[in-house]
């Protein structure tokens, strides 16, 4: 059945639009045209006054949410249990994120993605495989017992996977330490389609940039897990700064990172090359004050997630409020804001072509936004659904 969806103001990714409809029929935008052009054999949605409709948010690193962690349960029905509770905050496609752990569970992790994406309008795009290959002088909350440097068996199955992934439109990115993983393997890796990302490492700022020359694309939570700039050690922060291609990804709770240090980022960076990431973990979308992981206790406290020792693990925050965030923090435009949240994953990813846009022959993955900016309701693959 084809629908206009109407009444609301649209941001396509480029520009904010009054008096326009998006045409959806089955799964794709058809068109995006004046609400007076809308073609007369479609259903008409009419959407709340005041309301903005924007591509769907994507989140290329959530560890869980709803109460679900995925690294407890690598399996495809925890994958869209976290799909499914930061739907209702606005994320309509992401990777579930594995971190760390032994070398069966993360394939089981990688054939449960596999699986989930299978699922009529799951939401799930693929995986983020959050280590082993990282440093033990950073690994945050990661367990050190499980951080190794690649073997045969893993550059077997990770270099086969990306073609499994990209027949179901999904990705591989990897979260890896240059210091741990040699030129030769990052090449390898990089070819056959995993898209690499440096994070958790105490690299030089030479290590890093030769890794970004080997075909590292991006860094993950960029200022976390890294050591900080000193100004004869600049070290993987400013490897990424001074380094146009590469894209950074952000955590902006207010807690990961000082506003002001994002704030730089921004104005360095070419624009569309950094991106927002939620981190999220099981308390998002739920009550819950603690959860478990590797079986050591994380409290949640005032927005952070921490350890007993203050140790931050993961973040407590949602897409959505990512974008006011950036808004309030970061002092950024709404459309800029949106576009962090949306096309420039999307462009991370390769997926551009098919997410982050409202625009004829996307996908039909949509976020309706409140005045407030809070999550009204979402389409995924065309499937609505209200909050």
């Amino acid at each position: 059945m084809t629908r206009v969806l109407t009444g609301a103001r649209l941001f396509d990714g480029d520009r904010l639009l009054d008096g326009y409809g998006v045409v959806v029929d089955g799964e794709r935008i058809t068109a995006v045209l004046p609400t007076k052009d809308a073609p007369a054999q479609a259903q008409v949605v009419r959407l709340p006054e005041g309301a903005l409709l924007a591509p769907g948010f994507l989140d290329v690193q959530a560890n869980g949410a709803g109460g679900v962690l995925f690294n407890d349960t690598p399996t495809p029905e925890a994958a869209l249990a976290v799909a499914a509770a930061l739907r209702r905050t606005g994320t309509t496609g992401l990777l579930p994120t594995f971190i760390t752990d032994e070398q069966t569970r993360m394939r089981q992790a990688c054939e449960a993605a596999l699986e989930a994406m299978a699922r009529p309008a799951s939401g799930v795009l693929g995986i983020h495989l959050e280590g082993p290959f990282i440093s033990g002088e950073r690994p945050g909350v990661h367990d050190p017992r499980f951080i190794r440097a690649p073997d045969a068996r893993d550059l077997e199955y990770l270099t086969a996977l990306p073609k499994r992934l990209a027949s179901k439109a999904g990705r591989l990115l990897m979260t890896v330490a240059p210091e741990g993983v040699e030129d030769g393997l990052l090449r390898r890796l990089a070819s056959a389609g995993v898209i690499l990302s440096a994070g958790h490492t105490a690299a030089t700022y030479e290590r890093t940039s030769e890794a970004l020359a080997a075909g590292v694309r991006g860094f993950t939570h960029l200022f976390n897990a890294m050591p900080p700039v000193l100004n004869r050690q600049p070290g993987p922060i400013l490897a990424a700064l001074d380094n146009d291609e590469a894209w950074c990804s952000i955590i902006a709770d207010g807690f990961h990172v000082h506003p002001a240090a994002l704030r730089l980022l921004l104005k360095v960076k070419p624009r569309g090359k950094v991106i927002l990431i939620t981190d999220a973990m099981p308390p998002v979308g739920v009550e819950a004050t603690s959860f478990t992981l590797y079986g050591r206790t994380i409290l949640r406290d005032g927005g952070r997630l921490v350890t007993e020792n203050g140790t931050l693990a993961g973040a407590d925050i949602d897409m959505a409020a990512s974008v006011r965030n950036c808004i309030r923090l970061l002092g950024l435009s709404l459309e800029e804001s949106l576009r962090m949240a949306s096309l420039y994953p999307a462009s991370y990813l390769g997926l551009d072509g098919q997410l982050g846009r409202l625009a004829p022959g996307y996908r039909a993955d949509l976020t309706l936004l409140g005045p407030e900016l809070t999550v009204l309701a979402t389409w995924v693959s065309g499937q609505e659904q209200w909050y």
